[in-house]
């Protein structure tokens, strides 16, 4: 598409004309536009015009009429024509050469041939041109919706804009990930992978399309002495992906090829849209899935077993359930966004249950995993032999590629063993999050805890539920966690920790980053509330017991 000086020269009206310089550039040299001007040039012609001249304000003047000359080659024009036999009788030999040095064609009309009719002539073509452009157009921007509403993928987008731009092409998605190529090698795109500002800029000033909508989002950089440019594909103003093309002319990237690029950004546009939207359903529909398994006491039976294998899990195997709290820095506020903290489709969450299934894909195991209240549920498949040595390894290599991802990110894990019976996930999902929350209980916040190691805990758990001990542990402690509350201590704490560094006050001073006499004064104060002495091992005992047991007690409660 495009016109070419040729195809303009062989107009009737030129019949009587001659070509002086620039002949060989007759099937090169584009032309966008007419125009009639004289001396001075200044900003007044654009790149690629068929300027009309009659030389007038360079009668008798070689210099002027060279500077002319020279003014016009710098605007980029393609054809200069002399009408000669006014003011301009013949042009000089030196002009001749200037033109051909610069790829400028020199045409010499009779004085006689109007510009008003040769004006008209040439819009003529121009317009004709220009409608068959369109209309061209038109039909590559059907065919490339056609692509995306028949189920093609972005390849096949990429086969038809190459047949129609002839351009070595790639689509890629927003991290320079190649999803379609077209003659496009993949080494181009490698330094945008890294980061941009490894690729250097270079100067899209000589297009001849400046007045296109789509220049303003053009950018062009130098990969491996190529030329690539390429263009954001923008959908809901996000971007989902790029189309990048390989030009080694400048002249390449006309009119037309603008117009199809643009239409291809609409398809690519199309295309993410329902990609997107068919991964928000399968995500959504995993998500509800594997948080069934959890939630409920669902009997695994064939039906369940088919539903499974419809959303590309396997329920034949052995699993073991973790369950992760996710505590996040300020650091990585940036992957904030509106989707539910519950969703495997937001950005945090997305990110992490990439890493998950990397993860599992490394070991060749399966996983299965979704959100709920912001912490991460795993199904893990693994057999009950050896089920401890492959979830650390798993949540080995988990945690250091998500931390690399999300700097500032804590992870605490709960783990269950495998169960044999029909309500193995419900049952597994209870278990890790009960050791999860008496792990981060007894020992904050980065750690593991497996189930089968709380055997204390859930003994004490089942001792609370004794109505005599919940009279003794509410006795012990009723006077401490009034005054806690009222004066916004934490007596309770102190004392924690006093008994875990077996009643050491310096060391205990230290962990609790207090003056060793403001530890005193604290364990005074516990010893005057509960009316028990900590030098007393049966008072201790008491006292120790009681906290153990109204920690569990707050735990039980927040998982009911």
């Amino acid at each position: 598409m495009g016109l070419f000086a040729h195809e303009i020269l062989k107009l009737p009206i030129f019949e009587s004309s001659k070509v002086k310089a620039g002949e060989t550039n007759l099937v090169t040299n584009n032309i966008e536009w007419v125009s009639v001007i004289e001396s001075p040039v200044e900003n007044f012609v654009r790149k690629n015009e068929f300027v009309l001249t009659t030389g007038i304000g360079c009668k008798d003047d070689p210099d002027a009429l060279e500077t002319f000359v020279r003014d016009v080659i710098q605007s980029g024009a393609s054809v200069l024509a002399f009408a000669t036999g006014r003011y301009v009788f013949d042009i000089p030999s030196s002009l001749l050469q200037i033109a051909k040095q610069s790829n400028l064609i020199l045409v010499d009309i009779p004085w006689e041939v109007r510009f008003g009719d040769i004006v008209a002539k040439i819009m003529q073509k121009i317009t004709a041109d220009k409608q068959d452009e369109r209309e061209a157009a038109e039909k590559v921007r059907q065919q490339l919706v056609n692509c995306v509403l028949n189920d093609k993928g972005l390849q096949d987008i990429a086969q038809v804009l190459y047949k129609h731009v002839h351009l070595p092409l790639a689509i890629s998605d927003n991290q320079f990930s190649m999803r379609a190529n077209r003659s496009f090698s993949k080494e181009w795109l490698v330094p945008f992978q890294k980061e941009l500002k490894h690729v250097e800029k270079t100067n899209r000033n000589d297009l001849s399309v400046g007045e296109h909508p789509l220049y303003y989002l053009l950018e062009a950089y130098q990969v491996k002495e190529q030329t690539i440019y390429y263009l954001p594909v923008i959908n809901n103003h996000k971007i989902q992906g790029y189309l990048l093309v390989q030009v080694a002319e400048s002249n390449q990237l006309s009119w037309f090829v603008m117009n199809v690029l643009e239409h291809a950004l609409t398809a690519c546009a199309l295309y993410f849209v329902k990609e997107n939207a068919i991964e928000l359903t399968e995500v959504r529909l995993k998500d509800n899935f594997v948080l069934q398994l959890a939630q409920q006491k669902v009997t695994k039976d064939n039906h369940l077993i088919a539903k499974a294998d419809l959303l590309g899990y396997d329920l034949t195997c052995y699993y073991i359930c973790l369950v992760g709290d996710l505590y996040y820095s300020d650091a990585i506020k940036q992957y904030d966004n509106d989707r539910s903290e519950n969703s495997s489709l937001q950005s945090k969450n997305y990110a992490i249950q990439k890493e998950i299934t990397y993860a599992g894909e490394l070991f060749t195991v399966k996983t299965m995993t979704t959100f709920d209240a912001g912490k991460v549920i795993i199904f893990l498949e693994a057999t009950p032999e050896a089920y401890i040595e492959i979830a650390n390894q798993f949540l080995d290599k988990v945690e250091r590629r998500v931390s690399e991802l999300l700097k500032g990110i804590v992870m605490s894990w709960g783990i269950a063993a495998p169960e044999i019976d029909a309500y193995s996930f419900s049952d597994a999902y209870k278990e890790a999050k009960v050791a999860l929350d008496i792990g981060m209980e007894h020992s904050g916040y980065g750690n593991r805890t497996m189930y089968q190691d709380t055997k204390v805990e859930r003994l004490l758990m089942a001792l609370s539920d004794q109505p005599e001990v919940k009279d003794i542990v509410q006795q012990t402690l009723e006077k401490l966690l009034i005054y806690d509350q009222k004066r916004q201590t934490d007596l309770v704490h102190t004392f924690s920790t006093y008994n875990q560094y077996k009643g050491n006050v310096s060391q205990t001073a230290r962990a609790l980053n207090l003056h060793r006499q403001s530890l005193l004064h604290r364990l005074r104060n516990i010893e005057s509330l509960t009316k028990l002495s900590l030098v007393d091992s049966d008072d201790a005992f008491l006292l120790e017991l009681s906290v153990r047991i109204w920690k569990l007690q707050q735990v039980k409660n927040d998982n009911q």
